[in-house]
């Protein structure tokens, strides 16, 4: 499903957040989105969910405007947002059951959810039992089970520890490469960005304006992002932050 912001404005009172903003994010795709606090990623997600309208220009979803939440689009925050009197299971069945699905199978997808995540065992744990890891896996299980065509997703792992966010980074690339939405993430992780984005948006301060966009779709990715160093210089310098001399990118021998 393919998301679209048409020339949206967006202010709160007298200040304005996003101005002209006019993108397309394609099917199938993740995109990262990357840029200083405060100038307007999390707006842009929360007008893709339908939780804020526009002032002005419309955001559409394969060209049908959005004017509020749907099933189809799944906002997933930096807390998990776990209700702490449910069970795992009872959590992740709660996305089905809120589209009507029987309590019995909403919690028999659940648990094969929870195994797809690495929480198999843990299903009748209560979110304070478990780790912060591990309530994030929950919550990515409860993510996809109403399997989004749109998955937006503001610093979801921005509160880890840096091997369990490596290590969820993983889960969710498998999660996005079997289940295939379309993906818009908000991240300061520059590294995160780089491992998990086929595209990159990068950002000026509020009000939102595209620096530069980097198209990493057919770039083989592992966590040792060396062969991305100069992306990376890049993505940096842009944000303003001094990373010393260009990187040195290897030249093919001569025949």
């Amino acid at each position: 499903m393919n998301l679209t912001f048409d020339h949206v404005q967006k202010s709160f009172g007298p200040l304005k957040v996003v101005d002209g903003f006019t993108h397309e994010f394609k099917t199938g795709e993740l995109t990262a989105l990357v840029g200083p606090s405060g100038c307007g990623k999390s707006t842009l997600l929360h007008l893709a969910a339908g939780l804020e309208q526009p002032g002005q220009g419309q955001v559409l979803a394969d060209g049908k405007r959005i004017a509020g939440p749907n099933p189809s689009r799944t906002l997933v925050f930096q807390e998990h947002a776990l209700y702490p009197w449910l069970t795992l299971r009872d959590n992740v069945a709660l996305a089905l059951e809120f589209q009507g699905s029987a309590k019995a199978r909403a919690r028999e997808q659940a648990d094969g959810w929870l195994g797809r995540v690495g929480l198999q065992g843990f299903e009748t744990y209560y979110p304070h039992q478990v780790s912060g890891g591990m309530r994030q896996r929950a919550a990515l299980a409860r993510a996809f089970i109403a399997q989004p065509q749109i998955l937006l997703m503001d610093e979801p792992f921005g509160a880890l520890d840096a091997l369990t966010r490596l290590s969820l980074q993983d889960v969710l690339r498998q999660l996005i490469r079997e289940e295939k939405p379309s993906v818009v993430l908000v991240t300061h992780d520059v590294d995160e960005a780089l491992y998990l984005a086929d595209r990159i948006v990068v950002f000026s301060p509020r009000p939102a304006r595209v620096l530069r966009e980097f198209n990493l779709a057919h770039r083989e990715k592992s966590h040792d992002l060396s062969d991305l160093a100069e992306e990376k210089y890049e993505i940096l310098s842009l944000l303003g932050i001094d990373v010393g001399s260009r990187p040195l990118v290897p030249q093919p021998l001569a025949a």
